[in-house]
């Protein structure tokens, strides 16, 4: 068999769209490619079974439809299998019957019947609303839950035994007269009704998975443009599945990772061992939703020294505040963490309680100020648009995000918009109070506010330019002046610039009201699903 995994064309006005590997999507005016693990686990897996895997990211090698529609017929694939996220769903589904349209173009010859691939989706979006994509495409299957690289080998095992079949048509069952020999957490068509094999389960085994093949995923397509990273080439892993807490209410993922895992150090430590020596990368982002604490930590600082990873690597990774203590920080920074990513979200108290953030605003300036303390780069992200926050509310968010950049608490920030999206408790509480202005999922796209609020859509703009403005005050600049101390850090700071002046732009409308278009995107775009 041969699979694509792909990342197809997304024709837009608004920007490049940050699919893969994001937990809140956005269209970005400066493009930012961020490497997907998952999905390149999946291509490895696969790959390491015997398949004939092809990775197909468009976006990130400003492919153009004409041209993807191109490559299908020339590869003429078995299975090809998307990830898809909320505001992009509209377009995923046009996509999926046009390619389901080019039949007998895109046939395979071995395939005896001459079939046109099977189209396989999975991703939060469609982890939480599954049906929906079943019934508004003629997509073949759908993977829920976060392990789809098992559940796509799963799929691929049990397909291949039927090549020459229409694939999905009907799943026999087995002499017991059991369910099909298929995981949990897989939707498919039978006889016209679209049937599942049950809710997905997290019983993997992490540590079983190979190291992923990062010549097979062109690694070096998300190595260097992205604004994490201080040295490049740069990548990312993940130590675990996804975040030890995986409470706050607005978050897409602990849909998919409703039960925290975690890879043994060693391995762990194996990896990162292997992209220093094969790959020469020179920071390393861990994009584990939180890192792990306590004794894993522990062994994996030491492990880090003891095998000198720290005088070759920079440690990039998602932290809460209080999670660690400050000899815990001081250890990480002996073990060359260098960028630690923490969600303020809001200063107002009650605002964190509703979100489930499990924080007090006093922990947010300790936090900073201990991580700063000890040469550590805090990252900062808030969001505005909340639906019981005032103006006033919201101000102060925008104050405190402000006074810890010119404090020099915080190294960096990102500001965006609260976005509920379907399967967070958020989108239900949103649903019961009637507070979304649409179910439009187009307009999910973090361009505008889609809840209610007593503050005007364009004052909560205003809120999150006002953040990222920050970065032009001349107090802010000369402490980043001088804070300046290898070559390195002027080519970061550059970056920075440029990403910051990009994300200003994200955020603002043109005068005639229409929204600013990314590089790259008018050639060979598609037009958008009304």
């Amino acid at each position: 068999m041969k699979i694509i995994i792909c990342y197809s064309p997304l024709g837009s006005e608004r920007g490049c769209p940050t699919l893969g590997q994001n937990r809140q999507f956005q269209f970005f005016k400066e493009p930012t490619y961020i490497y997907p693990v998952v999905p390149a686990q999946a291509a490895t897996l696969l790959k390491e079974n015997g398949y004939e895997v092809i990775w197909l990211d468009c976006l990130a090698e400003n492919i153009g439809y004409a041209k993807f529609l191109e490559i299908l017929k020339q590869k003429k694939p078995d299975l090809i299998a998307f990830e898809v996220k909320t505001p992009v769903i509209k377009q995923i589904w046009k996509i999926v019957d046009d390619i389901k349209g080019l039949s007998p173009s895109l046939a395979n010859p071995k395939n005896q019947k001459g079939a046109v691939p099977e189209v396989v989706l999975f991703g939060d979006h469609v982890t939480a609303l599954p049906e929906e994509s079943m019934q508004n495409s003629k997509a073949d299957f759908v993977l829920t839950g976060g392990d789809y690289d098992f559940l796509l080998l799963n799929l691929c095992n049990y397909l291949k035994g039927r090549q020459g079949e229409s694939l999905s048509d009907s799943f026999p069952i087995d002499k017991a007269g059991r369910a099909p020999v298929l995981e949990p957490g897989i939707y498919y068509r039978k006889n016209g009704q679209i049937k599942n094999t049950g809710k997905f389960q997290l019983n993997h085994d992490l540590n079983s998975l190979f190291f992923i093949d990062r010549d097979l995923t062109k690694w070096q397509l998300y190595a260097y443009n992205n604004g994490n990273y201080k040295r490049t080439p740069g990548t990312y892993i993940m130590s675990g599945r996804d975040c030890w807490w995986g409470k706050c209410n607005f978050c897409a993922w602990p849909q998919l990772y409703p039960e925290f895992r975690l890879r043994k150090v060693e391995n762990v430590l194996d990896e990162i061992g292997m992209l220093i020596e094969k790959y020469g990368i020179k920071e390393i982002m861990d994009d584990t939703g939180t890192f792990p604490i306590g004794d894993w930590l522990r062994d994996f600082y030491t492990g880090m020294v003891k095998r000198g990873f720290n005088k070759n690597i920079y440690l990039d990774c998602n932290m809460r505040f209080g999670a660690v203590s400050y000899d815990e920080l001081r250890l990480m920074k002996k073990a060359n963490f260098r960028l630690l990513l923490f969600g303020i979200e809001s200063a107002n108290q009650d605002t964190l309680d509703r979100v489930n953030k499990n924080l007090k605003v006093g922990d947010i300036i300790e936090g900073c100020r201990l991580a700063q303390k000890v040469g550590l780069y805090p990252h900062i992200t808030v969001m505005f648009g909340y639906p019981w926050e005032t103006y006033e509310d919201a101000l102060r968010t925008l104050k405190l995000g402000t006074w810890l950049l010119k404090k020099g608490y915080a190294y960096t920030m990102q500001a965006t918009l609260v976005i509920p999206y379907p399967g967070t408790p958020l989108f239900d509480e949103c649903k019961e109070r009637g507070w979304l202005k649409t179910l439009d999922w187009d307009k999910y796209d973090m361009k505008q506010p889609v809840m209610s609020s007593p503050i005007p859509d364009e004052k909560i703009m205003e809120l999150v330019r006002g953040m990222y403005k920050v970065s032009l005050s001349p107090e802010f600049i000369l402490r980043k002046f001088f804070s300046l101390r290898d070559i390195d850090d002027f080519k970061y700071s550059f970056r920075a610039a440029k990403k910051v002046f990009g994300h200003i732009l994200d955020f603002r409308k043109t005068e005639d009201g229409s929204l600013c278009n990314c590089r790259g995107y008018k050639q060979g775009k598609r037009p958008l699903v009304n």
